[in-house]
């Protein structure tokens, strides 16, 4: 073998390791930089908050799985899995409040956190989840 294929072949060894290191450098600056910038209540709404005015002019992205959607969701509501958040983005509109929910908050919270480093910055979490907003929605049509 001659000494410029096994330089050729290192060099692409060397771009094909480097590549995902690169890229999980990106992710992890995109993070901090979202996380540096965010105010304490950034990204959340209780559901005290969801008054007439603000259900009609969000959209509802119910995040469960599809049998929960199906079971009991926010009247209105679409349904995108939380891990289906980023694959979907285009169904979440840039122009108007986007509140993500799953039964307590917490899966939506990680949907939420993803599109928000995503750049979409009118997505929040409904703080409790469907449970707090089946309890103290401010309203509830």
């Amino acid at each position: 073998m001659k000494l410029s294929h096994i330089l050729g072949a290192a060099t692409v060894a060397l771009c094909l390791y480097s590549t995902p290191i690169l890229a999980q450098d990106a992710a992890i600056e995109a993070m901090q930089e979202y996380m540096m910038f965010s105010e304490y209540e950034a990204g959340i709404i209780l559901p005290q908050q969801i008054d007439q005015a603000v259900f009609e002019t969000a959209l509802f992205v119910d995040t469960r799985d599809a049998e929960q959607f199906d079971a009991a969701t926010i009247p209105g509501s679409i349904n995108i899995e939380w891990r289906e958040v980023l694959d979907r983005i285009d169904e979440i509109p840039e122009d108007r409040m986007t509140v993500l929910f799953c039964n307590t908050g917490s899966l939506s919270a990680q949907a939420a956190f993803a599109l928000r480093v995503a750049g979409r910055t009118n997505v929040v979490v409904l703080q409790t989840g469907f449970a707090g907003w089946e309890k103290d929605a401010a309203y509830k049509p």
